[in-house]
């Protein structure tokens, strides 16, 4: 393992970059927007267990697999930007609620409701291959090149990631929560859910034109 200053180095790192806005905060900020303070958890609670696959698989040599196979990279890109550009239309062709069907969807939403959720933040983060080149390329810069059980070192740093971020899923969560309280913001929630749609799409457009990394055109 680091010592403690690359520990330290490392766990500053990673709250920069969850705080960095991207598909999981704008999921996160999206659902506490228009469901409460306990939607935007849930949903981020199902991007992190979309990291724990990406970190177990990666472990045992999928993510390399996605990092040397063009075809497996593929495969998985377009899969997930379909995804997100489902979500992304699906917000956008969005019925608008009143202000007090948002503070009810907000109060109460559902046992069903927040099973979607997480399992919409848990495909989103799952089916985009960026997530696993992401942890290939991020954690062993913090592993020793002669430690042993490299693999085991891997694993405990991206836990250790994952519990990192909880503290700002539950900050992205409460300050969108927040901001839905305003007045002006529920008069202007549809126009926010068509706005987010746009992101997610943009999203997903950026993802399916992302290109294998370089060097690796081979299946």
């Amino acid at each position: 393992m680091p010592d403690l200053p690359h520990l330290l180095a490392f766990i500053a790192a990673g709250w920069l970059l969850n705080l960095t806005p991207g598909p999981d905060v704008l999921y996160i900020v999206a659902n506490s927007l228009r469901s409460g303070v306990r939607a935007g958890i849930v949903g981020g609670f199902g991007i992190l267990t979309g990291c724990f696959v990406h970190i177990f698989a990666a472990a045992v040599g999928v993510g390399t697999l996605l990092a040397t196979s063009a075809a497996a990279f593929a495969v998985l890109k377009y899969v997930g930007a379909a995804y997100l550009l489902y979500l992304g239309v699906c917000m956008v062709f969005s019925r608008a609620k009143a202000p007090a069907d948002l503070q009810r969807a907000a109060a109460a939403p559902g046992e069903r409701g927040l099973k979607a959720i997480f399992l919409g933040g848990f495909w989103t983060n799952v089916l985009n291959p960026k997530v696993a080149l992401f942890f290939l390329a991020f954690v062993p810069q913090f592993i020793a090149p002669d430690a042993d059980s490299k693999g085991l070192y891997f694993v405990l740093l991206g836990v250790l990631f994952n519990l990192n971020s909880i503290p700002v899923i539950v900050g992205w969560a409460a300050f969108a929560g927040w901001m839905a309280r305003r007045s002006a913001v529920q008069k202007g929630m549809h126009w926010l859910d068509r706005a987010a749609g746009v992101l997610f799409i943009g999203f997903g457009l950026k993802l399916a034109f992302t290109d294998a990394p370089a060097g690796r055109a081979g299946p």
